[in-house]
């Protein structure tokens, strides 16, 4: 469940990271392993060469011991304590480079002997004579003078009627030096490699989702009312996504543009019998006046719904914005004015930036009739706060009257229903506000007070 919920940068990230650490590794081993058999082949042929010229310059003296025609200690043989040493063993004699100075080294062993020289074929101009050198050494590695790592290449060859074994040695630092060179060389610039890939991978995950997040700000967009629809030219892979978001908002805004005729055809089909109603009433002689305010009140409630329908089909996507704070205190001025033989302390903590997505008319009557019973039934103290929690702002009212009981919340929210007959008013207030409250897609919430009466919560989506 948490693969389901990673951020998509994050597991592209680490997916691709994962991928160039693991290729840049086996790049390593690889490039690593074909510059060790490079440097080797290099000082192989050298040691090759060498033993190819001690074999070419090999002579047998009259008493049968083999002696070397010319110099055979050049550059890098000539260097004494260095590991670049050669010997010559047979059975009558052995000769060693003047590089080994007085030291001595044994010759490795090495599996099997040289076949003789094969016989000559017709044809052949030049067939092999004996002490021809036609044996390809075989490498060994072993411990030489002063404990020195040295790498060997041995020849075991017949010639002169006698076998005759040639080595020659290099220090284990001639392939081990210039590889660990070449490797730090190459570590910087893998390094370099890498850092070049990861910088290219933020980019191209950064690039490629920034499709997505633009998407995301539309739709936004979309829900604070800015536009109607997503747009439609969206990369290929997002299309489908897009047009089903426009199918979805086409949908919503045709059932919201039904229900908004339903009720501007409902508003108008009872004014005609509200108004007869009331000609009736101005006509008929008799103590009419609770029911000439009813009618009032009726009409002001239809003509108000009536506006709102028509300003919502007129007015586009663009939705109301109301500061909180102003219409609270204009309230509260207004009732504590009305309510000035109460003395009530009123405790306000409403930011001013705290913005909701209703018209002003609607708020003043939301708050104007939860305010309106907070005043009613205080005794001495009413408390107001707001803040924004996500995409909502949260309105409390608390006061410190009676309060309520939960069957009693229960039965405050319906239409008409009073809780105190002696009391003033028609029981609509609560029922209104909550009607207004849900049509903003909010909630109004009753409980009990800290204060000891009765806590009313507002939630409203934020402007």
């Amino acid at each position: 469940m948490a693969g389901a919920t990673a951020s998509l940068s994050r597991r592209l990230l680490v997916a691709a990271g994962a991928f160039i650490a693991a290729a840049l590794i086996i790049a390593t081993i690889l490039i690593a392993f074909v510059l060790h058999r490079f440097v080797q082949g290099q000082v192989d042929q050298r040691l090759d060469a060498q033993i190819a010229f001690l074999a070419s310059t090999l002579q047998v003296g009259k008493d049968g011991r083999l002696m070397i025609a010319g110099n055979a200690d050049g550059p890098p043989f000539d260097r004494p304590g260095r590991g670049w040493y050669w010997k010559i063993s047979s059975p009558a004699n052995v000769l060693r480079s003047r590089s080994l100075g007085g030291d001595d080294f044994q010759t490795p062993d090495v599996d099997g002997r040289p076949a003789p020289p094969p016989p000559p074929r017709p044809g052949d101009a030049n067939p092999p004579q004996d002490g021809a050198f036609t044996v390809r050494p075989v490498p060994a590695d072993g411990i030489g003078p002063r404990d020195q790592m040295l790498h060997y290449r041995i020849a075991n060859v017949t010639q002169f009627g006698m076998p005759i074994t040639i080595a020659a040695s290099a220090p284990r630092d001639a392939v081990r030096g210039p590889l660990g060179e070449a490797m730090r060389t190459l570590a910087v610039s893998l390094a370099l490699l890498g850092l070049s890939l990861i910088i290219a991978m933020l980019l191209q995950v950064r690039l490629g989702l920034r499709p997505v997040e633009s998407l995301r700000r539309a739709i936004a967009d979309v829900r604070a009312g800015a536009r109607n629809r997503v747009p439609e030219a969206q990369p290929r892979e997002l299309q489908p996504l897009a047009d089903e978001l426009n199918a979805l908002l086409d949908e919503n805004s045709a059932n919201l543009e039904r229900a908004r005729r339903h009720v501007a055809n409902l508003a108008h089909g009872l004014k005609t019998p509200l108004a007869t109603l009331a000609v009736s009433l101005r006509s008929d002689g008799s103590n009419s006046a609770d029911l000439q305010s009813l009618v009032v009140l009726m009409d002001r409630r239809i003509r108000h719904h009536l506006g709102r329908a028509r300003s919502a089909a007129l007015g586009g996507p663009v939705r109301a914005r109301t500061l909180l704070a102003p219409r609270v205190a204009d309230l509260v001025l207004v009732l504590s004015r009305v309510n000035a033989d109460k003395a009530i302390e009123v405790s306000q903590s409403v930011p001013a930036e705290i913005a909701v997505g209703c018209e002003q008319q609607d708020v003043d009557e939301m708050l104007g009739n939860i305010l309106e019973n907070a005043f009613t039934w205080c005794r001495s103290k009413i408390e107001l706060h707001a803040s924004m929690e996500a995409r909502n702002v949260v309105l409390a009212i608390e006061d410190d009257g009676p309060g309520l009981s939960a069957g009693q919340i229960a039965d405050a929210v319906q239409a008409g229903h009073r809780l105190d007959e002696s009391a003033p008013g028609f029981g609509f207030g609560l029922s209104i506000t909550r009607e207004l409250v849900e049509l903003y897609a909010g909630s109004l919430t009753l409980d009990r007070s800290a204060l000891g009466g009765l806590r009313v919560e507002i939630q409203l989506p934020a402007g």
